[in-house]
């Protein structure tokens, strides 16, 4: 059980600019035992719901991430199917480029021929579970017209997340020297290759799931027939051998997707639920194709084993961290701040106290032109938010902030004061302004 002391800390008026703090202490607590040590190129460790970093490893510099790239064209497909621009069951004519690369053994394939049709369905699924590189890119095609017009889409999405230090020239992850001149992305290096971190791998896998959750039906496949009941039929193996059957087989993994290139090494991002808490993993650049999962199952472990996820506060509970907020023109000049969803955490197993911290910021929304909150203004209103840090933690969330946000909403409703009380609250303000003047015109004489 975690236990909090209180120490208040006194704070001015609130206005539009103004970030009002204060803090919940009790002993420091350590965020975390020490993390291991991968034998790869980086490696980063999250948790799905709060986005709390739990292992970071080198994790912000660019690395080959080869065929974990799909996870990015992947929810650019699921989000056009959501959006109506592609059905599962549209109709896809392969092209010629398609063909020529669906037809090469050197790279995850299923071959597919020009003279049929195949639904985006099928090439979703051979993409997710056979890292078909034919198929996405026929997927890409169908999208964006072009490969390079979808590469662009690719570069806006990871723009508007935020993701940094990335390179992208093809919706697959092979390396350029694998492509034909004429079919390399404008301007890309000849010997160039997809770049991200494994914090930016992490914050595209971490989207992919909460955006789209049902990618896991298809990521936690064992093995599946392409083109099934046809003299074309492929047994699909899914190269993610942590799956139930599978040589690494871990309880819980349910996805998501694997990379591999001369360049890159071997790369893994996994994903696994257990106790109610979902991990994202992702291993860059271990010199071995097992070693990516030997890793990861060793991430795995000590996430599971070292952390838990705790309500700290359950919506509608006091924000205590916070002294009441201002409130203009109301029969009450001041109240206070409650919880407008659940406080979840991510904390060290058996840690039995906890240091908070809370910062609470204003929405601009709440506020009149004075910058101010202003009555009438009722109960259970949403004015802002506090963003929650737990002291001891030096790694922070994804988004590289070092702490949680969560919603608050006033504790009571705040009735507009009459214009009588108002108009006498004011003549006071000013008689104590006029009062403060002359003492210190007074006082001068005897400094």
């Amino acid at each position: 059980m975690i236990t909090i002391k209180n120490r208040k800390m006194i704070m001015g008026t609130l206005s539009a600019a103004s970030v009002l703090a204060n803090s919940l202490f009790a002993a420091p607590v350590a965020m975390a035992a020490e993390q291991p040590s991968v034998d790869a190129k980086a490696a980063f460790v999250m948790e799905d719901e709060t986005d709390k970093v739990l292992v970071n490893q080198n994790g912000e510099e660019a690395l080959g991430i080869a065929s974990m790239t799909k996870m990015l064209s992947i929810y650019l497909i699921l989000e056009a199917i959501e959006a109506g621009k592609l059905t599962w069951d549209k109709q896809i004519t392969v092209s010629d480029y398609v063909y020529e690369v669906s037809q090469n053994y050197n790279f995850s394939n299923v071959p597919l021929r020009q003279d049929i049709t195949y639904s985006v369905e099928e090439l979703y699924q051979s993409a997710l579970i056979y890292s078909a590189n034919g198929s996405t890119i026929a997927l890409a095609e169908a999208l964006a017209g072009s490969e390079a017009k979808f590469v662009d889409l690719m570069k806006a999405q990871l723009d508007e997340w935020g993701v940094e230090k990335y390179e992208l020239y093809n919706a697959t992850g092979l390396s350029n020297s694998d492509v034909a001149e004429d079919n390399l992305y404008p301007g890309a290096p000849a010997d160039g290759y997809n770049k991200m971190t494994a914090r930016g791998v992490a914050m595209v896998a971490d989207h992919l799931i909460d955006d789209y959750p049902e990618v896991l039906e298809t990521t936690s496949i064992p093995e599946l027939a392409f083109q099934a009941g046809t003299s074309d039929e492929i047994m699909m193996h899914n190269y993610n051998v942590m799956l139930p059957g599978m040589f690494y087989y871990r309880e819980g993994v349910d996805g998501l997707k694997t990379g591999t290139t001369l360049e890159s090494g071997a790369s893994f991002t996994g994903t696994a639920m257990q106790d109610e808490m979902r991990i994202i993993t992702v291993v860059i650049g271990a010199d071995e194709s097992t070693k990516r999962f030997t890793e990861t199952d060793r991430l795995m472990d000590y996430a599971f084993s070292t952390f838990e996820k705790t309500t700290v506060a359950a919506k509608g509970d006091a924000v205590s961290t916070q002294e009441p907020i201002t409130v203009a023109k109301g029969k009450q000049t001041e109240v206070g701040l409650v919880y407008n969803e659940d406080l979840v955490t991510v904390t060290e197993k058996g840690a039995e106290e906890l240091a908070l911290t809370t910062v609470f910021t204003p929405a601009e929304k709440s506020l009149n032109e004075d910058g101010e909150i202003e009555a009438p203004i009722e109960k259970g209103t949403e004015v802002g938010s506090v963003a929650v840090t737990v002291e001891g933690d030096e790694l922070g969330y994804l988004d590289g902030t070092t702490s949680e946000d969560v919603k608050v909403a006033v504790a009571s409703s705040v009735e507009k004061a009459n214009i009588f009380v108002r108009g006498g609250r004011v003549v006071a303000d000013l008689f104590g302004k006029a009062w403060e003047t002359v003492s210190d015109f007074v006082g001068g004489f005897f400094d």
